[in-house]
């Protein structure tokens, strides 16, 4: 099975939108909307910066939309105006290179909102199985309102305060990718305000070129104001699985074999493959590895080859009331043809709203220590199978040494 590996410095995906336009700068502040268009100093600081802190752009006005409609309106101000100013769409502000950010423009602000009427909450569609929602909606928020009904989407990213326009402006992905694709690719239907202001409506059928080139465009051709989300029946439980390696190559192999049972029933697979990499004793503790108890008896420094790196395969399988008696077979079934240490399994049972809200909990006591509002450089690559073994040589147990203190991902991703 031919595969790729998406290694994810830090902690998951980017959010933002920008369009390069121009308005004249009072009259914008003119427009009638039905949302709220603030000059107040403290939106223009908090529009001034994003997740990443290595950027700083300064807007004059900040829009906290109602509608697409009052997105469209600013949109087609500047759009026929002959002064330059740049427009830019903000979800939670989870870019980290300012594209969430504009210098004397606006920033619409998806995300968060102030006072005054306020867009659409999500609508679901039980019978048919998806949802609809606003682009500046969370998706922890999507979450809440799916599984008042039984079902959740498909595909997550790690991090669930992030905003649905966000994360599908860059693919979304996370370790259920092998098995359903990304964010991307469990979505119906979008409304878009294009770069001239039109608000479209795109799927697979309608405006097919639009649809395709705003999922993953990074917000280069429009604006998500609606996304109709593909939805599933949310199991009740998850086993959570850690396993350890000093063997790249095996660590490798495992999750390569893991992704290749994408097409198997449910009880032969795993619902969720990711890993990470550990290139001091001290990352055993961060953020990351907090499933990693000291409480169990393994010692981890016992584990460290004289390189300093070890790997962790982080794999999980679902599961509701009616397969719990199960469960533990299913598991030993796929645990005994993989080649991690075998006295390093680390495993927990928790509810699944829990397992994907778990980087969360994590942020808030980053948070309390200081620790979260601080510069975050960031880099995602897609590397080829044929070509990690000598990234892992090169970069893992080479530049990086023992040189960082933040979170490797590799997540395993079938090429196709």
């Amino acid at each position: 099975m031919a595969t790729m590996l998406l290694l994810t410095f830090l902690i998951s995906s980017l959010i933002m939108v920008t369009v390069g336009l121009a308005i004249d700068s009072m009259e914008i502040l003119r427009l009638g909307i039905d949302g709220q268009l603030s000059v107040d100093p403290s939106d223009v600081e908090t529009a001034s910066l994003d997740f990443g802190l290595l950027t700083r752009g300064q807007p004059l006005a900040v829009l906290h939309p109602a509608s697409a409609q009052d997105i469209s309106q600013v949109v087609k101000a500047v759009y026929g105006s002959n002064q330059v100013m740049t427009v830019s769409a903000r979800g939670h502000g989870h870019s980290i290179n300012g594209q969430a950010q504009t210098t004397n423009g606006v920033v619409i602000q998806m995300s968060g909102w102030k006072g005054g009427n306020k867009p659409p909450r999500p609508r679901v569609w039980a019978e048919e199985r998806y949802v609809d929602v606003w682009g500046g909606e969370l998706w922890i928020d999507v979450l809440k309102s799916t599984l008042e009904y039984g079902l959740a989407p498909k595909s997550w990213t790690d991090y669930l305060y992030l905003s649905v326009g966000g994360t599908l402006s860059n693919a979304g992905i996370s370790g259920q990718a092998f098995n359903h694709g990304p964010q991307i690719s469990n979505v119906y239907e979008l409304d878009v305000v294009t770069g001239k202001g039109e608000v479209l409506t795109c799927s697979e059928d309608e405006n097919t070129e639009l649809f395709h080139a705003v999922l993953g465009g990074l917000g280069q051709f429009g604006i998500i104001t609606r996304a109709r989300i593909s939805l599933e029946p949310a199991p009740k439980m998850v086993r959570w699985i850690r396993v350890l390696y000093s063997n790249f190559s095996a660590f490798t192999s495992d999750q390569e074999h893991l992704i290749s049972l994408h097409a198997e029933p449910s009880n032969q697979k795993f619902d969720y493959v990711e890993g990470f990499v550990i290139v001091d004793e001290g990352l055993i503790n961060n953020w990351r590895s907090s499933l990693l108890s000291p409480q169990n008896p393994v010692k981890i420094s016992t584990l460290f080859p004289s390189g300093g790196v070890l790997y962790c395969l982080e794999i999980a399988k679902n599961y509701h009331e009616s397969t719990a008696q199960t469960i533990d077979q299913e598991v030993e079934f796929l645990l005994k043809k993989l080649n991690f240490i075998s006295t390093s399994v680390f495993t927990t049972d928790l509810l699944y709203v829990d397992f994907l809200d778990r980087v969360h909990k994590a942020e808030l006591q980053l948070r309390s220590k200081g620790l979260w509002e601080v510069p975050h450089p960031w880099l995602n690559l897609f590397i080829p199978s044929s070509k990690i073994a000598e990234f892992d040589k090169g970069v893992f147990k080479g530049i990086l040494g023992n040189k960082t203190s933040g979170p490797i991902l590799i997540y395993p991703m079938n090429k196709n």
